[in-house]
């Protein structure tokens, strides 16, 4: 028998989280997100404010067609009509709940409702009673519940249960709540009204302004509260609300803590994710709890080692818990030999002692050049450094001068036999001066025929690759180099491109000389 409590996850990003600047979404989204979040597993999807408008209406009625098995929820004023809007957009949902709120705390009442204490009771029986007319799943939420007196808050929430409110969201509207403060007042509102918890789902709302959406959501379900209302990615008004995937993954990785679990299918929250962001083009901060993209990804040298010696002692999740392919070691200047040479095992490379010595001081080298190494660097830097022919001509120094309306001046060193040869050409470009520096060093003609650029990876640091195909003496032969320079790339093609010229050429004479 299962002892622990039921967290209902009542998701808000159609409504609440929608009404952040910039992430409006079209009916068509909207349904998008809507099933997501059905195979998320949410309990109840308030899918919008459907007095705001016709096309809200229309697209809560679209989302009751294609969306059967969480409860949707409409929000609405303490207003008749508004009671009518959410009636007509859910009429088509298997099931259903109305959401009415009503603000209760002092500066609400005196500044924007101008309504006294008893008026606004009244005016909660009333439209509750009414809306029993439509609904059996009625929800009340005395708005700014966390800066009403905890006395008057208990009075209002008692006659919403009487007029038949079926689930009570204690909201902390504008983020003001500290964790302990607001755990107290939903202590409070269990010990006066028994009720809640129970025969009457007790929620909370929490917005973000302070930072402590997530610790206050948590606070309260510790305290008794069974619903927690929240979004995907934590987006919202202002700075948020509670972030749906931490809730739940803080509920399911502190068990021992919280007694307690959720319905949550948690390999499609990183989908869920992603899609919100996608759509809303807001995009999620690197360094955000679980879905951001540095959440599972490890870049210190200490840490990477204890993660490939036993994964929990830097991970107290598993990524692939929440549909991730698994923990990501960041290769970066921080970065170990032991992850280094494990990296390079899974991308298909087995080096010996000496090889993996000239990787890895390449890889530092290249490390301090940028931010992140990603595998596509590792597999040039092996390719650069292990698997390849003989060096006859090696880079030492290379200059770029560029004067506007002149030819460009490049200077370029090459060493062949531990004897560095320079010189200095002119052409159409930079990568035209070098190609005719070496050429007058090395006296070896070759015609480029083709030259291309990509970037192995991405970002302003990505590391370039340069193919070309150059003939000589009716051969072509085609060479590759990479640098975050992409001039530099393009002489070590070049040369590269040379030296197996140069082979090929000793392989020629050694025929000829076994012919004689």
């Amino acid at each position: 028998m299962n002892t622990k409590r039921k967290i209902y996850i009542f998701d808000t990003t159609l409504r609440d989280g929608e009404q952040c600047p910039g992430a409006s979404m079209t009916p068509e989204e909207k349904v998008q997100v809507a099933k997501q979040l059905e195979r998320l597993s949410v309990d109840i999807i308030e899918a919008g404010f459907p007095a705001s408008s016709p096309g809200e209406v229309q697209a809560i009625q679209r989302i009751s067609k294609n969306v059967k098995k969480p409860i949707l929820c409409g929000l609405a004023r303490m207003v008749k009509p508004d009671i009518d809007a959410a009636r007509e957009a859910l009429r088509y949902a298997k099931r259903k709940r109305i959401h009415v709120f009503l603000a209760t705390s002092q500066i609400h009442r005196e500044y924007k409702l101008k309504k006294g204490k008893a008026e606004l009771i009244e005016i909660a029986k009333k439209n509750i009673t009414y809306a029993r007319k439509f609904f059996s799943d009625i929800e009340f939420s005395p708005e700014d519940a966390s800066r009403t007196e905890p006395e008057y808050l208990v009075e209002i929430v008692k006659a919403a249960i009487d007029a038949g409110a079926t689930a009570v969201n204690i909201p902390d509207t504008v983020g003001y709540a500290i964790p302990h403060e607001f755990g107290e007042l939903i202590q409070y509102l269990v010990k006066e009204i028994p009720v809640l918890g129970k025969t009457v789902t007790l929620s909370v709302h929490c917005h973000n302004d302070l930072g402590l959406a997530v610790s206050n959501s948590l606070a309260a379900i510790a305290n008794g509260a069974n619903q927690v209302e929240c979004t995907i990615n934590g987006i919202g008004e202002r700075a948020g609300n509670a972030s749906m995937e931490e809730i739940v993954m803080a509920l399911h990785t502190r068990q021992d803590t919280f007694n307690a679990y959720t319905d949550i299918t948690l390999k499609e929250i990183i989908k869920a994710s992603r899609l919100i962001s996608h759509i809303t083009g807001m995009n999620v901060q690197p360094n955000k709890a679980i879905v951001g993209k540095n959440a599972f990804r490890h870049e210190a040298g200490i840490h990477q080692d204890g993660i490939l010696k036993k994964r929990q002692t830097y991970e107290i999740m598993d990524p692939k818990t929440i549909g991730l392919s698994g923990t990501q070691l960041v290769m970066g200047k921080h970065s170990g030999r032991h992850a280094f040479r494990e990296r390079l095992k899974k991308l298909g490379f087995d080096l010996t002692d000496e090889q993996l010595a000239k990787a890895f001081k390449r890889f530092k080298n290249l490390a301090d050049k940028k931010k992140n190494v990603f595998d596509e660097d590792l597999e040039a830097i092996v390719e650069d450094e292990i698997i390849r022919i003989p060096v006859t001509w090696q880079l030492v120094s290379m200059g770029i001068h560029v004067e506007t309306g002149k030819p460009v001046k490049a200077t370029i060193g090459i060493k062949k036999q531990n004897k560095v040869f320079k010189a200095v050409s002119s052409g159409d470009g930079p990568v035209d001066a070098c190609y005719k520096a070496i050429e007058s060093i090395t006296k070896q003609k070759m015609k480029l025929i083709d030259y291309s650029i990509q970037s192995v990876t991405w970002g302003k640091d990505a590391l370039g690759e340069v193919n070309i195909k150059v003939s000589s003496k009716n051969e072509e032969i085609s060479a590759r180099g990479t640098s975050t320079d992409i001039i530099e790339a393009s002489v070590k093609a070049y040369l590269k491109a040379l030296n197996k010229i140069v082979v090929r050429t000793k392989k020629k004479d050694t025929k000829k000389q076994c012919v004689l």
